[in-house]
Parts: structure tokens; C-alpha cells; sequence
């Protein structure tokens, strides 16, 4: 049977967090009013209004374009995409085409074999948004133009995607970097970081590329993976069928888990793209460059390894832990806290990857509830708890979800709830008597050589306390009881 090479490219359309939007003052909260009521005469592209450039989205473009490792063009000029389309109302789309701001990027992934893996970025350009198309019951269509216009910055990838796997993987960090930055929130759902694919096979052994097939309508990343994965045996099976692939346009229905022939692919030529008029080139200089370098904060990669070696924590816990720059930060609040009462890196970790990470899982809550749910300080608190033997560890994880839930400090709960350890081997021996008693079977199975026997003695004294009975001393206590009988 043939072998096949998967060759995959991904656009990724990415909202600028800006208050106005791209061309005029509007506000780009597009979400937050009723249908066509966050619009003006330049988002509507009424005759004779004239377009003037957000600031602050150039410079959160820039800001990716560094954050990607891309170059910046000191000049660049916004071009006129010709399309008609009801949600594009002047005709045009005012982009970015043959000067982009940034260009020749990269980020790393992780390969399908392990190792890490350059995607090149080819180019990251600055445009406007369109409207929505609202699709009624009845088969009709409205049109919301309050999207129109929004800042949105168009992120191409070089064709070094080889698998769907890959394609998701390479979606996700892009998304984390962009989310790290604070120039999109990363919201796929409402289209507010959107993703389309260009996938084609090759026989091994073939130079040439296959015929380009474009993928739309993925809102998830095991959307684009799925769709991408039935793509790629879709374009298998015709060409093993003698069957020739068809350059176009084809949308993903989740529902039925395919992809849909919508439209034959254009080519650039089709869009007659021309230098906007309107709005004269950009020119930026080297020190503009510089300042957004610096405000760049430390990016995802570079925390992680960091934390690899100044906390000495793995690969794992340290890639957990920079999952978002929130969550980073908090873990490097709790290890200050933590230090300061002779806490560990590595404890605090465990307690937030673990305990933390699961108690927000089951609340629904995300990362960023972590500081008003529990503060650091808290943490650093069950620890010093801990570490003067005034708690047991099963009484912390009781101490640390009712923290959670309450927002009481731990030693407040300790304290309220009469929590502390017990660690007097005289009161332990009287409850070490009734247990001996109550428990014949691996009494006697611990008597006659089975020491391992004493692991269930030591269980039931730890549920007889309630937790709260020191581990080693019940067991040496219950040892000396055993023994002694």
C-alpha cells in the first residue's frame, strides 16, 4: 500500500484586546450590546468615511509578532481584499497582503515522535473583522455588524504541520502565548480566536505538495484534530480510488464528524488586493521596536525551564504550572510565602497540581479563581501546619478543601474544629488496646510473622481519630502493644 506525507498549514484569526476597534472609536465589545448598536460610519462603510488606525492594535500586534519570534517590518502598508459578502459591508476588507507587520516566526511543539519540532510562522498581519451572519429558524439569514471592524490579527504557519495531532498541538501554543501576553482571551467559542486549515497528501517519494484543500468552522482543538484526521483519509481514499482531489473550500460538521465541499478555493488574484488609499503606509523605527520588545514579560518556554532549574521541579509539574501566566504566577507567590516558613518549591507544587487543581476541576472554576479561592498565603500555611506537626497529612487535604470552599485560613479551621494532631502515646495506647482487642485476625496474622498485618491496625486508629492520630506514633504505639501482649 502507498505511503502517504500529510502536509498541514493552519491560519489562525485572533481578536486584538483593544477597547475601540481597528479603523475607528467604536467599541469593540461586540458582545455586549443588542444586534447593529455597536457600529459607526466606518464600521458600516457609509460613503465617505475614512478610516484611522488603532494604535494599540498595531502594538499588540507587534507584541505577538516578537512574542512568535517574528521580524518586524519597519514598513508596512494595509491593502483593500475585494469580496462580496453580506457581513462585509464596504465590498472590501481593509488587510494586510504583500508587506505584513511581521514575518519569518517560530514557535516550537512537541513532534509526534517526542522531540521538540519547529513550525515556522510565515507571517502575522493586522485586519479588520466582519460582521456575523445570524441564521434563523425559518431559514433566514440577519446580519450583526457589530463584530465589524474589530481588531484581528491573521497568524499564517509555514506547511511544517505533518500530522492533525500536531496541528492541535501547534494551535494550543499559540493560544497560550497569545493568551500569556494579554493580547486575546482565547475564547474559540465566540469566534474570538478562530482557526482554519489548509491540509494536502503526497505520496512519499513526491516533491511536489498535493492539492491544497481549505478546512473552516473549527471552534475547538479536537475540532481542528478531527477534522483534519478525516481530511487527510478523505483526500487517501480518493487518490488510492484513481480519483483527482479538487482545490476548495470545505467546512467541518461536528455533528456528523465530516467535512463539506462549500466553494471552489480562490487564489490571491481573485481577491484583486490594491494598496488602501485611506490610510497611508506604516513606518515604525527601531526604538518603537524596542519598547514593545520590553514589555514582553517572561514568555511560556522560558518560565518553564526556568522553573525546571530554580525549583527543581519535572518536566511535567513545571509545564502544569505555566499552562497560563496566571497560574504561574500564583505557584511563584505560594513558593515566596511558603519559603518564608521554610516551605518547599517542590511542596507547593504538589498541593497546587493535586489538591488545588483538582478541587477547581470540580467546581468548574478556571486558573484564574485560584488567588481569591486560595490565597497563597493559605498554602504556605498548611504547610507550616504540617511541617510543626500540628496537623497529620490527611487532616491537611480535610484543612486545605475547607479553605478552599470557605475562605477561612487553615489555622483558623485547625483551631475551630479542634484539629491538631495527636501525638500523646498515652492516649493513643488506650485506643491502641481497643483496637488490638477488636481486631483479632491481623492480630494474630502480625504475631505469627506477617508484620505487614500492622498496616490495618495503623488504618483503624487513623480512622478512630478521624485523621488526627500522628502516623508513626500509632504505629509505634500499637508495635509496643503488640509486642508486649
Amino acid at each position: 500500500m502507498t505511503e502517504y506525507i500529510t502536509t498541514i498549514g493552519l491560519e489562525v484569526h485572533a481578536q486584538a484586546r483593544t477597547a475601540s476597534k481597528m479603523f475607528d472609536a467604536c467599541s469593540a465589545d461586540y458582545a455586549g450590546g443588542e444586534p447593529n448598536t455597536r457600529t459607526s460610519v466606518v464600521s458600516l462603510g457609509l460613503p465617505g468615511a475614512l478610516p484611522v488606525v488603532n494604535r494599540r492594535a498595531i502594538e499588540m500586534a507587534a507584541l505577538s509578532g516578537l512574542a512568535l519570534n517574528c521580524s518586524i517590518n519597519l514598513q508596512s502598508i494595509f491593502a483593500r481584499k475585494s469580496y462580496i459578502y453580506p457581513d462585509l459591508p464596504k465590498g472590501y476588507q481593509i488587510t494586510q497582503y504583500d508587506q505584513p507587520l511581521c514575518s519569518n516566526g517560530w514557535i516550537e511543539i512537541r513532534a509526534d515522535d517526542g522531540s521538540m519540532k519547529r513550525i515556522g510562522i510565515e507571517r502575522l498581519h493586522i485586519e479588520e473583522d466582519t460582521g456575523r451572519l445570524v441564521h434563523m429558524p425559518d431559514g433566514s439569514s440577519l446580519i450583526d455588524y457589530n463584530r465589524s471592524g474589530v481588531p484581528l490579527m491573521e497568524i499564517v504557519s509555514e506547511p511544517d504541520i505533518a500530522s492533525p495531532e500536531e496541528a492541535r498541538r501547534y494551535f494550543q501554543k499559540l493560544r497560550q502565548i497569545l493568551m500569556w501576553i494579554g493580547v486575546n482571551n482565547g475564547d474559540m467559542e465566540h469566534g474570538e480566536l478562530r482557526c482554519d486549515a489548509n491540509v494536502s497528501v503526497r505520496p512519499r517519494g513526491q516533491h511536489e505538495y498535493g492539492v491544497k484543500v481549505e478546512i473552516k468552522n473549527m471552534n475547538s482543538f479536537r475540532a481542528v484534530e478531527r477534522a483534519l484526521a478525516y481530511e487527510v483519509q478523505r483526500q487517501i481514499q480518493a487518490l488510492e480510488a484513481g480519483a483527482t482531489i479538487v482545490q476548495e473550500t470545505r467546512g467541518w460538521n461536528e455533528t456528523l464528524g465530516v467535512t463539506v465541499g462549500q466553494r471552489s478555493k480562490e487564489f490571491a488574484h481573485d481577491y484583486r488586493y490594491f494598496p488602501e488609499p485611506d490610510i497611508p503606509p506604516l513606518v515604525l523605527d527601531a526604538d518603537w521596536v524596542a519598547a514593545r520588545q520590553a514589555e514582553l514579560p517572561e514568555l511560556p518556554d522560558a518560565r518553564r525551564a526556568r522553573f525546571e532549574a530554580e525549583y527543581s521541579l519535572s518536566l511535567q509539574d513545571a509545564e502544569l504550572l505555566t499552562i497560563e501566566r496566571s497560574v504561574a504566577d500564583y505557584y511563584e507567590a505560594a513558593v515566596a510565602a511558603a519559603q518564608a516558613v521554610n516551605g518547599s518549591a517542590k511542596d507547593v507544587a504538589n498541593w497546587i497540581t493535586g489538591e488545588l487543581f483538582r478541587l477547581l476541576n470540580d467546581s468548574g472554576e478556571p486558573p484564574g479563581c485560584m488567588t481569591v479561592r486560595m490565597p497563597p498565603a493559605h498554602i504556605a500555611e498548611v504547610l507550616a501546619l504540617l511541617a510543626r506537626g500540628t496537623i497529620t497529612r490527611t487532616i491537611a487535604k480535610q484543612v486545605f478543601e475547607e479553605s478552599f470552599q470557605s475562605g477561612q485560613a487553615p489555622s483558623q479551621i485547625v483551631a475551630a474544629r479542634g484539629l491538631t494532631q495527636i501525638s500523646d502515646a498515652d492516649t493513643l495506647a488506650t485506643l491502641a488496646r481497643e483496637i488490638i482487642a477488636a481486631n483479632p485476625k491481623p492480630v494474630a496474622e502480625y504475631r505469627n510473622g506477617k508484620t505487614s498485618a500492622i498496616q490495618f491496625l495503623v488504618g483503624q486508629m487513623m480512622k478512630a481519630t478521624k485523621g488526627q492520630a500522628n502516623p508513626q506514633t500509632a504505629r509505634a504505639v500499637l508495635e509496643g502493644e503488640l509486642n508486649a501482649s
